[in-house]
């Protein structure tokens, strides 16, 4: 998906002299106009320290003598789908944890037993598209089970970017004293590691079973393969990293891809107030399909 120019920005607090690399402002607005159209993130001017130390270490790992050239093989299909992959996979944000932002897990009981007298016995699809590492899917499976009990009639789709980042979601396995876990999810819903995988733990199978992790790129054009329509999407700290035209575009997909009344929950410093044509207000940062 190509997006229009972007305007140009300016490097307000540039790399050490001294780093092992030089990322020029040419370097820097390359990299900003090659993660926009392939991930719809806008980079802004004082991201560029993060940017070098995200990308250095792939500089170093393909033994490239600087930015230039390395961008100039990603961009001439060197290294394939496999290392556009790895340029996405730097540059995206992964912070979560287990029941971030309470208050979505608490509405949320109260919209699956609604969604679920509505359905009919159907099974309720709900999409986390921001999995992660996974504490946010095991979040919303944990409360299916605990509202609706260990046979709900549900599936959740949770999918992501970052490759990388999946393939720990689909391990399944944390620390412990992992944050937002009560000891009374942790008996009830993992299995405790012993000898040496002493202070993990696991989630357990009747977990497990209800999601399938899947990568997938918001910017794709290719929706469909999603399946059935949704009646939940969690879409939350996603739109923060793109610009006015792609969140609008990502809500009227996101609109395609649910049934009516279908609930959206977004991050607590996201408003899509301006796109009430496809999704009004319900709740604290929680929409329903218009």
């Amino acid at each position: 998906m190509t997006h229009a120019a972007l305007p140009p920005q300016t490097l307000a607090s540039p790399v050490p002299a001294d780093a092992e690399y030089t990322l020029t402002p040419a370097d820097f607005e390359r990299i900003r106009r090659l993660i926009y159209d392939r991930a719809g993130i806008s980079l802004h001017a004082g991201k560029q320290a993060m940017v070098y130390s995200r990308l250095s270490r792939r500089l170093r790992e393909t033994r490239q003598p600087s930015f230039a050239a390395y961008l100039e093989g990603l961009e001439r299909g060197a290294g394939g789908d496999a290392e556009w992959q790895e340029f996405v996979n730097c540059l995206t944000t992964n912070l979560t944890a287990f029941f971030r932002e309470e208050h979505h897990f608490h509405a949320m009981v109260d919209d699956l037993r609604a969604l679920a007298g509505r359905n009919g016995g159907k099974p309720l699809r709900i999409w986390c598209n921001a999995a992660s590492t996974g504490e946010e899917p095991y979040s919303l499976a944990m409360t299916v089970i605990e509202t609706l009990g260990v046979s709900a009639p549900a599936k959740l789709v949770c999918s992501d970017i970052d490759t990388k980042v999946l393939a720990t979601a689909q391990r399944g396995v944390y620390a412990a004293d992992s944050r937002g876990l009560s000891p009374e999810r942790l008996k009830r819903h993992f299995l405790r590691g012993t000898g040496a995988n002493s202070g993990s733990i696991r989630v357990k199978p009747e977990l497990a079973r209800l999601i399938e992790f899947r990568p997938f790129n918001l910017m794709n054009a290719s929706w469909s393969a999603l399946g059935d329509p949704f009646d939940m999407v969690f879409c939350r700290n996603v739109m923060i990293y793109f610009d006015g035209p792609t969140q609008r575009k990502v809500l009227e997909r996101i609109h395609g891809v649910t049934r009516p009344g279908a609930l959206l929950y977004v991050g607590h410093s996201e408003n899509f107030t301006d796109s009430r044509d496809l999704f009004r207000l319900r709740g604290k940062t929680i929409y329903e399909r218009v």
